[in-house]
């Protein structure tokens, strides 16, 4: 007996901040990949379909697949802005006599990171 079938793998290849087509919010989308492949005794061997593409929204749910030259794009444009490295919080404040470091945007009081 011979069993056989397809398995299919989802990847996430990245978190993106983008501005949704379906509900107009600016928030987080994953981009995925998803690959189908031939599987053979629950082994997976070999992909028979191409890879699909697609950014989910964490809003509003929305699903859009999109194409592979989109997505290395998208994913190309994610990796080179990423930032080197976070400073860590309070880094470069001097200690207080009270043990606590001096918040130094303490007076610049609320806002708003969407407005220009």
């Amino acid at each position: 007996m011979i069993i056989f079938g397809t398995s299919s793998k989802l990847m996430q290849l990245a978190m993106l901040n983008l501005l949704c087509g379906f509900c107009g919010n600016p928030a987080a989308h994953a981009l995925r990949k998803r690959v189908t492949k031939f599987s053979l005794f629950f082994i997976p061997l070999f992909p028979i379909a191409p890879a699909k593409h697609s950014l989910q929204c964490t809003f509003c749910g929305a699903h859009t697949e999109i194409s592979k030259e989109s997505a290395e794009q998208m994913l190309g444009q994610a990796q080179g802005a990423a930032p080197a490295a976070a400073p860590q919080a309070g880094a470069g404040v001097p200690p207080q006599p009270g043990g606590q470091g001096q918040n130094p945007f303490a007076d610049r009081g609320p806002q708003n990171p969407y407005q220009s």
